[in-house]
């Protein structure tokens, strides 16, 4: 644990005492600036959901990333009057009990417009071309053994040409489609499942999983979108498409996402997030983690150190805004 008073109260404010719950979700790269206005400042490598409560029952402010503060946590904090969530997903927070309370509640936002949309390409050019696959044939000897230049274990296949179906129309999801577009693929946007009106700019939910030779998810994680895809629309995507996740696990069914891939229905899955972070020992993703058309990474898409600095600042700002009296990126 970190603590730190800074500054004096000003102009009769009182210092407002501030507990950022879970640094360590924060890359050691980044520099943790603190607000201008006095505080106390109280910080935590990591925080259990069952010590959350203790810890904040005395803050103004609250800043997490992963750490839950629900509604029993709030019940308790008599002082509370914002959290800062430093991320752009918030389900995390239990939104009704902080409203209920009239605490502000704010959010990041557009920090992660390069970082997530350079993995998400990571992950398709790598299982796009069989890289996995490829890279360990070679360490296994199979080149030598091959006796010519080259060998063909592993489909390749080119992106250009292809069809992007992105679900989400966010800033990140339209991030995607630039890069897709300039490589030569073509996007199409999925409008909500189940909806019976599609908007200009959009596809029909069904029309993408049957049309993409790729699927991308880039968006948040709701009781509507859970579990949004499962074994009925995997049934559906007849091209047999790559499958990323670099939104928000949950999303996608993983125990019908390891029978897709055993049945063939899809061509590979890259995967930046899961239902559990870190996944329990009984994930079904686990047992398939080396086959060479499946990529796992742990939750890092928008980890580079550019975007986390980029977070870091709207964070600080957020809280700022907020002891001016205008509060921003409110949820």
């Amino acid at each position: 644990m970190l603590y730190e008073k800074s500054g004096e109260a000003r102009g009769g404010k009182p210092v407002l005492k501030i507990v950022f719950l879970d640094r360590d979700t924060i890359g050691p790269s980044v520099t943790i600036t603190r607000p201008g206005f006095a505080h106390e400042w109280i910080e935590y490598g990591k925080t259990p959901e069952d010590q959350v409560s203790a810890r904040i029952a005395d803050a103004d402010i609250v800043i997490t990333n992963k750490a839950p503060v629900r509604a029993a946590s709030i019940a308790q904090a008599s002082r509370l009057k914002m959290i800062a969530v430093a991320a752009t997903g918030y389900d995390v927070i239990d939104l009704a009990a902080a409203k209920e309370r009239d605490i502000v509640v704010s959010n990041v936002r557009g920090y992660a417009v390069n970082t997530v949309p350079e993995h998400t390409f990571a992950l398709i050019f790598a299982l796009r071309r069989s890289i996995i696959g490829f890279r360990q044939d070679v360490i296994d000897g199979e080149w030598q053994r091959a006796n010519q230049f080259c060998f063909f274990n592993h489909p390749i296949k080119d992106l250009a040409g292809s069809t992007l179906g992105i679900f989400g129309g966010g800033t990140l999801g339209k991030s995607v489609a630039r890069i897709g577009e300039a490589l030569g693929m073509t996007p199409l946007f999925a409008a909500r499942k189940g909806s019976t009106e599609v908007a200009p700019g959009y596809t029909a939910f069904n029309e993408v999983l049957e049309r993409a030779d790729i699927i991308t998810f880039h968006m948040p994680l709701t009781p509507e979108t859970r579990d949004m895809i499962g074994i009925a629309e995997f049934r559906r995507m007849k091209r047999k498409p790559l499958v990323i996740n670099t939104a928000r696990g949950g999303l996608v069914n993983e125990a019908d996402l390891v029978t897709a891939l055993n049945e063939g229905l899809i061509g590979g899955a890259g995967f930046d997030v899961l239902t559990k972070e870190p996944p329990a020992p009984d994930n079904p993703l686990l047992a398939v983690l080396g086959r060479p058309n499946v990529i796992v990474t742990p939750h890092v898409a928008w980890a580079s150190d550019e975007a986390m600095q980029s977070l870091w600042a709207q964070v600080i700002d957020h809280v700022e805004n907020f002891e001016k009296g205008a509060p921003s990126n409110v949820l």
